[in-house]
This record gives C-alpha cells, structure tokens and sequence, in this order.
C-alpha cells in the first residue's frame, strides 16, 4: 500500500507525479470601503458606462486565450468570455448602479445572485459558479487598476496550489513550468480537471487539507492515486518523476489495438459529440465509438431538427469511423442538459426527474423520430444493424419497450446502466436487450446520493467507491453469463487503473475522452487478464474509495 504517512489526499483526475515546491494561486482582489460610498444620482451614468468599460475589456481577454487555445480549453474560455458578457448580469448590474451603488458594489452583489441561483441549479450550472467568481475577481480588478487576479507566471517548476481554478487560468498554464496542480475544491468533471487532462498535467481535486502547505514546501504530487506528500527524499521523488517521464513518452507513442500483455482484445473506443468530435477523435487509436452523446448535438436548437436534418447529423459520425463500431446514445436531455426543443418541467430535484428515455412521457414521438433518423442515417451509409442505446432505463418495461421500437427499425437495441436497480437485474434487462454500456458518472451519483457536479461532495462521486464497483461487478457478471457485451462510457474507463479493474471485473469495451485512449491502452498493455482479474478481486474487497485505488496501483504498477 502507499505510505500516506505525510500525505494529504484528495481525488486524482489526471494521472502522472510532479516533485517542485509549493506556490499558492494569488488571492481574490478586496474591495475597499471607499467602494461602498453612494454614488450620487449625477453621476450614475458615468458609473456604469466604467463598469461597460471593465467588463468589455475582461470578456475581449478572454475571448483572445481562446484564439490561442484549443479543444476543450478554447470551448471553456469561450464560454466563460460570454457569461462575462451576459446581458442578464448587465441589467442586473445596471439596475444596482442605479439605485446608487458602485460599479464594484454592483458587481460583487449582481454575481453573487447570479451565484446562488446557479447553485440552486445544481449539475453543469453549479459548475459555472468557479467562473462567476472569476469573472468578478477579474472585473474588479480592472475597476480597481490592478493587475489580473489568478496564476502566478513562476520563474521555475512548480506544484500549483488553489481554492479551484478558473478556466481563464487553467487554460494557459505551461505544462513545462506548472508541474502539477492541486485543489481544495472541485470535482472530477469540473474544468479544472478537463482542462488539466487536455494538458497532461498531474491533477488532484478536492484535497480539503492543502490549505496547511506554504508557498515553498517541497511536494510530490501523485496525480493517480490523488496524493500529496510533504518531505519526501528528494532523490527518491526525482526517480519516481523521471520514471513517470518515461511512461509519458511511452504513452505518446503507443497506437494500438487494444489488448492485455498477454493478447486478450479489449475494444477501446471514443465518447464523441458531433460530426466534428468524430473526425477529431479518428485520429487517436479509437476502435470505434462507445458514446455519440446526440443531444449535445442539438443544445442551441430552438425547433427539433426533422427526421432528415438528424440522419445528416448522424451520418457525420458513422462517415468518421467506416466499418467500426457507432453507439448511438438517444436524447440524454434533462437535469444539466437542457434542449430547448425538448419541454422540461419545472422540478425540485430535475436529477432525479423527467430526463432521458422518460421524456417520451410528455411527447411520445421524440424517441421515434430520432430512432427514424439513426435508421436512415444507417441506411444512407451502408450501415447494418446500427447500434443504439437508451439512458436512464430503470425498469424492465422501458427496456423491452425500447427494443421493440428499435427491431423495428433494425437497429440493435441497448441500455445505459445509470440507475443501480439496472445493475441489480442486470440479467433480467439483458435478456431484453443486445448490449449494455455503464455510465459510471450517473451511477455513481445515484448509488451514493451524491450530485456528480457538487466540489463538496466529489469524495463521494468517486468511481472508486465500493459500492459503485460491486454495482459494475453485477452488470459485468451478467453480461459473462448472457454472453452479450457490457462495456464502460463513463469517466471511470479514462482511468488506466481503474480500467484494468473494469476489464478484470468481466467488462469488454471502454470508451472515454479520445486523449484518454492512449494512456489506458498503455497500462492494459503491461499487464495480463489474470492480473486484472486478480486485482478486480482484491479491489473488491476494500471497504473504501482510498483503500481500492491504492490496492489497483500497487497490483498493477
């Protein structure tokens, strides 16, 4: 096991070690008294024509990094550029100066509303609440003349410390100088993490006792297991880090196929969103696609697109990957994917409610006119027995009811495993259907009441939790004595331990991030079936999230 001794831990996201000293995020600019005075009517106007000012200046910054930047961190910063623009927080900031508060003023109260409301949101929302926050540091910085809050530039390597991070700044840090990163906050989804995955540089999250590490304290980050460790021998870092070097190379240069040391064929395959996202992700060692999320293709789309206009979409994909493999996964819509064309109900807890397969409930022909359109884009593209699958089935009549719309249509029916009463009757559910794919970020969340997108909770959104793998271990054992294929879509299969476990556990496909691919065909590569299997059983016999991963890493190292 690892000595966690000297330890402060928290949940790896991005795999890789990192020895340099400590170096803590600049904190968040104060705003003085002299700010709080009111702002006499004459000179209201003047006011707000400097916070148009300010704020123009903070999204035409922030538009200009994602000039610069690409894939996911361009989208973030892109994204982040239009909150900042927000004529929402206009009117709001607007209405604030009016009443005779400052532009600093209004922008601390304007997105401290804006805050709240997105964290009674919940899911993605809640997670734009880190770029709010940066948003404001920035605006009232430039009010203010200061210099932009966030990353300091370091003159040599260093561990990155923060309460989280903003896109803005996780976007342009250099992998060369920033040599891992750490935070008190966040979660495996959040930017910080994406971000830091697209970089390749050694990430932990939610490590709530960093806060004790000073600037200058030497660490050695561990980005796999999520630890931290103060004091260690300096030699013995160094050679753990160029090892780990080593492994990186090796990585960039592995191509493929998927398979154990020992030859056993693991389908390694690509989660896409879009036509582009397909051709993107053809040029990694993807076998195929595990995951085209279709309702990512149509979150902008006022009116549902016709039976036509969705074949065309789908066409893209299954152009992008001739002859392989295509999952389609159908409208995941609800909860922090909102469609506008879809009617979403008011809900307490939208998590839990009308999302996925059950959004036929209130329009019974949107599943059918997307199954009509996956069938046509198969046909148009020579495709036989296209595959499709439903997410969050919970019973055995969604599942039988959705096969039968999709024999109908010779398309090859499947499920999400999401809900654990799917694991749980994971035979029953397969007798109905051709194959599974388990989405192990809603499994998670829903076996440990746990919302995936809260930072405070991300010890437990953890795939390694215990109980999460005995779920995954119901549905892989199924899947072993039906003879029909359960694979992996969620986060968990991007992580190259935890994937070895899922293969050992009886899984036979992961799909993940197409960067991710490489990483994991790597680690299945150095290790035999037996071994995974091996692991999978001593893993199982943890009691915790911490204790599993550092079982798997010590097995499998």
């Amino acid at each position: 096991m690892i000595d966690t001794a000297n330890a402060i831990t928290g949940t790896g996201v991005v795999a890789g070690l990192g020895y340099a000293p400590a170096l803590w995020v600049k904190p968040a600019p104060v705003v003085p008294q002299s700010c709080e005075a009111h702002i006499a009517e004459p000179e209201r106007e003047l006011e707000v024509a400097r916070w148009k000012a300010a704020v123009t200046l903070v999204s035409e910054r922030l538009s200009a990094r994602a000039a610069n930047a690409s894939g996911a961190a361009a989208e973030v910063l892109e994204a982040t550029a239009a909150l900042a623009s927000d004529r929402g927080l206009q009117r709001v900031v607007g209405k604030l100066i009016a009443a005779g508060s400052s532009a600093e003023s209004a922008t601390v109260a304007a997105i401290a509303q804006f805050i709240e409301k997105f964290e009674k949101l919940g899911g993605l929302m809640a997670e734009r609440v880190t770029d709010l926050g940066d948003i404001r540091n920035r605006v009232i910085s430039e009010l203010l003349g200061l210099p932009e809050p966030g990353v300091p530039t370091p003159e040599t390597p260093i561990i990155l410390l923060a309460d989280d991070l903003a896109p803005a700044d996780t976007a342009t840090l250099d992998p060369s100088l920033i040599l891992g990163i750490a935070t008190r906050l966040g979660g495996p989804t959040s930017h910080t993490a994406i971000i830091a995955r697209q970089l390749g540089i050694p990430c932990i999250v939610a490590a709530a006792k960093i806060t004790d590490i000073h600037d200058g304290d030497h660490l050695l980050l561990d980005g796999g297991v999520g630890t931290l460790t103060l004091g260690s021998d300096p030699v013995d870092a160094e050679a753990r880090v160029v090892a780990d070097a080593a492994r990186r190379l090796a990585v960039q240069a592995w191509t493929g196929p998927g398979r154990t040391h020992d030859g056993v064929a693991v389908e390694l395959l690509a989660n896409v969103q879009d036509g582009a996202g397909a051709r993107t992700a053809a040029g990694f060692p993807a076998q195929g696609v595990g995951l085209f999320r279709t309702e990512l293709c149509f979150l902008s789309a006022q009116t549902e697109p016709s039976v036509d206009e969705q074949a065309a979409i789908y066409g893209e994909v299954l152009a992008a990957f001739p002859g392989q493999k295509v999952v389609f996964r159908t409208l995941d819509a609800g909860s922090d994917k909102p469609v506008p064309f879809v009617l979403h109900p008011d809900e307490e807890n939208p998590a839990l409610g009308v999302r996925g397969i059950r959004l036929g409930q209130g329009d019974p022909g949107l599943l059918e006119r997307q199954l009509d359109a996956i069938a046509l884009a198969a046909e148009q593209q020579g495709v036989r027995n296209a595959k499709v699958m439903a997410p969050m089935v919970a019973t055995i009549d969604e599942a039988r009811d959705f096969a039968a719309a999709c024999r109908a249509r010779a398309l090859s029916p499947g499920i999400m495993v999401e809900v654990p009463s799917v694991a749980l009757l994971a035979e029953a559910f397969l007798a109905e259907v051709d194959f599974m794919s388990i989405g192990t970020n809603d499994l998670t969340q829903y076996a440990m009441a746990a919302d995936r997108m809260a930072p405070s909770l991300a010890a437990l959104t953890d795939p390694w939790q215990p109980a999460v793998l005995h779920l995954i271990r119901s549905a892989a054992s199924a899947g072993v004595s039906s003879q029909k294929p359960v694979g992996v879509c969620g986060e968990a299969a991007a992580d190259p331990f935890l994937a070895c476990v899922l293969i050992g556990l009886g899984l036979t496909s992961l799909s993940m991030a197409p960067n991710a691919l490489a990483a994991v065909g790597l680690q299945l590569g150095s290790v035999s079936l037996e071994q995974c299997q091996h692991a999978a059983a001593a893993v199982l016999r943890c009691t915790t999230a911490r204790e599993a991963r550092s079982t798997a890493h010590e097995l499998l190292s």
